[in-house]
């Protein structure tokens, strides 16, 4: 329209070579195509009679505005989207096992829906585990690059897989972000790009450091990230809010009880210590309202603690040590480890007496605890061992506290103003097995009894249950959630080498991290990984990201792009006939912010869009690269199978969830799989859903889908 700039630029050819452009369309059939091309959809009866009888001129952006903010429009905005990522729902090959990619699919539509900047979109798929504090949804967004097939057959040699996939990802970023035919690269110097052999692998080498090992033994390799849908979403925030509330009875009694309140229905003579310093190695130790210590901060392989407690109490003749469950470590658990467990290989304490100079070590004669695994006994943290220890895995996930008892061989008076001096050593082989939260009392009985955390009040036991229960709970929701597969790196860097011919057994010269030399470098302080590859891709200096963009959102609403070789912007890819306008756009982009919606609203909006379809010059000019006449293109078969269910008023438009297996011929997958796939129809509601929930076998597309890529590798042609 007036004072759009994209109409500007484009008059100023016309008027060089003597071109007069169409009238706009009619009312009618501008509304069923911006309507497709926003939504996939073809227009609402009701917004179809509305627009066309409203002649004000603010009509057609205030539907465009209603367009933009349709949940539908992320889902036909994603479509290309899952093209470009080689999105599927089995892994390719003659196995062609399922996967549950399906969440990372709904996280874009929502990032088209929510309007997310193109350059966090960008970070967020190739880096996102790698941000500060990464949220849930950065990590899943990295599903972008696990989106590869995988090859499961018997008896391929793992390496070469994983060398297979490191090429896939390097490949999808060049050709999604650069525009570049990268592949080429694989074995040679490019032949019409300036870009050498050794600056492919050089780019190869961010994505190598993945923990992947080619390994076809599992369908979902990990490292994976469960992603629960909407119903365990919301019984996961109900389970953590009742948590949240019980752990704040459970400290509300502990400190009642360290005040001096009576225990409810409790004979214990224990009394808890209240920590006055505390040290650790490496983590760092806080005490709790209910004079528990809990561990945090880094999380170290092994870890020795020191706790300080003053005490008035006249004699001691036990020392309790409870290990408190806490929401920080592994599932709720008792550590930081893989299980939760921890391995607790010596426990010393010394008494210094009020006004002594000098500490005495106590010696302990006997020790019990609530539970011992296997060999790890009780007994072994004070067997001089500093290898052996007491652990309390039960065969399966931790999730419940833990506690022993420690009887002195003689009792002993301290008296006012005594200080009781613990050490705890966490010194097994077991990683990052150190307590994550505990407490200490004493007891001046040497019978004292033994009771897990919590037993010795009756209030305290009805809470710990209650807190377990909901505990289990939430275990069972995780472990039942989808689990996607997304990026992570190795705690230890691997080595990139040229591959001879991209063989992946013939390794020649050694390289590191690195990019084009053709393009912007990167700036020396960047992180030498892909979160430093990430930001580079959208940096202010790189000329290419925002133009490869641009290119294909126009791509998408005009049936052919400014330049009409989306994959290819390299010396062998088109000069664009309207090289100044893909200029214009490409800064408007980045400068606006990224903004994805106001860039298709500007080229929605403009006249070049809207123009009459019907003229003269589709002999001369059929591909319509003079921006004379309005876009007319086939509609692709998923868009064709949309409309009809829309018109047909069959149209279920739920968004997001698990994929469905709709209608298509009998035997499709039993075919192609020699018979061990088979095909098993959905039915009710989710047989009319979107086409963007059709469940994808990558060995065989859905056929309904007839003029779609496959899927196999990266595809941004239409």
């Amino acid at each position: 329209g007036e004072g759009n700039p994209i109409d500007q630029i484009v008059a100023r050819h016309h008027a060089s070579s003597d071109i007069k452009p169409t009238e706009l369309a009619d009312p009618s059939t501008l509304i069923r195509r911006v309507s497709l091309d926003l939504t996939g959809l073809p227009p609402d009866p009701g917004h179809l009679a509305e627009f066309i009888a409203d002649p004000s001129p603010q009509a057609y952006g205030r539907l465009v505005d209603r367009l933009l903010a349709s949940p539908a429009y992320g889902e036909r905005m994603a479509w290309d989207w899952l093209d470009a990522a080689r999105y599927a729902d089995s892994n390719g090959y003659q196995g062609d096992n399922e996967r549950t990619m399906w969440p990372w699919r709904d996280w874009a539509v929502r990032a088209f829906n929510e309007n997310l900047p193109f350059d966090e979109f960008t970070i967020y798929q190739i880096a996102g585990d790698l941000l500060p504090e990464a949220t849930f949804e950065q990590r899943l967004a990295t599903g972008f690059l696990r989106n590869h097939a995988i090859n499961g057959e018997g008896g391929r040699i793992a390496e070469e897989n994983r060398v297979d996939y490191v090429m896939d990802m390097t490949e999808t970023v060049g050709t999604v972000w650069l525009g570049l035919t990268l592949n080429c690269s694989r074995c040679h110097d490019h032949k019409f790009d300036p870009i050498a052999q050794r600056e492919y692998y050089q780019l190869s080498a961010y994505f190598n450091q993945s923990p992947v090992d080619g390994g076809g033994g599992s369908a979902q390799t990990p490292p994976v990230l469960a992603a629960p849908d909407a119903a365990q979403k919301q019984e996961l925030q109900d389970i953590a809010k009742q948590m949240d509330a019980v752990e704040a009875k459970l400290a509300a009694r502990h400190e009642a009880l360290a005040k001096g309140a009576p225990p409810e229905a409790s004979e214990s003579t224990w009394a808890t210590l209240a920590p006055s310093r505390l040290q650790a190695v490496t983590q760092e130790l806080a005490p709790q309202p209910d004079n528990s210590i809990l561990a945090g901060g880094a999380n170290p392989e092994n870890d020795t603690y020191t706790v300080e407690a003053r005490t008035d109490i006249g004699r001691i003749a036990s020392v309790k040590l409870e290990a408190l469950m806490h929401p920080s470590m592994t599932s709720g658990g008792l550590a930081r480890s893989d299980s939760g467990n921890f391995v607790l290989t010596d426990f010393d304490i010394t008494l210094q007496r009020g006004g002594a100079a000098a500490g005495v070590k106590l010696e302990i004669a006997n020790a019990q605890a609530t539970f011992e695994q296997g060999g790890h006994k009780v007994g072994n943290t004070f067997d001089g061992d500093p290898k052996s220890g007491w652990a309390v895995w039960e065969g399966r996930q931790i999730d419940r506290g833990h506690a022993a008892v420690f009887r002195l061989k003689e009792p002993v008076q301290a008296g006012a103003g005594s200080v009781l001096t613990f050490v705890l050593r966490h010194g097994s082989p077991h990683s990052q097995h150190n307590l994550g939260r505990f407490r200490l009392s004493v007891s001046a009985d040497q019978d004292a009894p033994l009771q897990s955390p919590g037993q010795g009040d009756r209030l305290i036991a009805e809470l710990t249950a209650e807190r377990d229960g909901l505990s289990k709970r939430r275990d069972e929701i995780n472990k039942r959630a989808p689990k996607v597969m997304v990026m992570a790196d190795r705690d230890n860097p691997r080595q990139t080498y040229i591959l001879d011919k991209g063989i992946y057994s013939k390794r020649l010269d050694e390289v590191q991290m690195g990019t084009p030399e053709a393009l912007p470098p990167m700036p020396d302080d960047a992180p030498r990984n892909r979160l430093g590859l990430a930001k580079w891709l959208v940096s202010d200096e790189n000329p290419l990201t925002a133009r490869v963009a641009v290119n294909r959102f126009w791509q998408m609403f005009f049936g052919v792009g400014l330049v009409k070789t989306p994959e290819d912007l390299g010396t062998q890819g088109e000069t664009p006939p309207m090289q100044d306008l893909l200029d214009h756009l490409a800064v408007e982009f980045r400068e606006g912010g990224w903004d994805t919606k106001a860039l298709v609203r500007m080229i929605i909006t403009s006249d070049a869009y809207k123009r009459s379809s019907q003229s003269d010059l589709y002999a001369d000019d059929p591909d319509n690269r003079l921006l004379a006449r309005g876009p007319r293109f086939r509609m692709p078969s998923w868009r064709l199978r949309d409309q009809a269910r829309a018109a047909s008023a069959l149209l279920v438009d739920k968004v997001g969830g698990s994929p469905v297996t709709t209608y298509q011929p009998a035997g499709v997958w039993e075919e192609a799989s020699f018979g061990k796939k088979n095909s098993t129809r959905g039915s009710g509601d989710a047989l009319y859903r979107r086409s963007i929930y059709t469940y994808w076998r990558r060995i065989i597309a859905p056929p309904a889908f007839f003029d779609n890529s496959n899927r196999s590798v990266c595809s941004v042609q239409p």
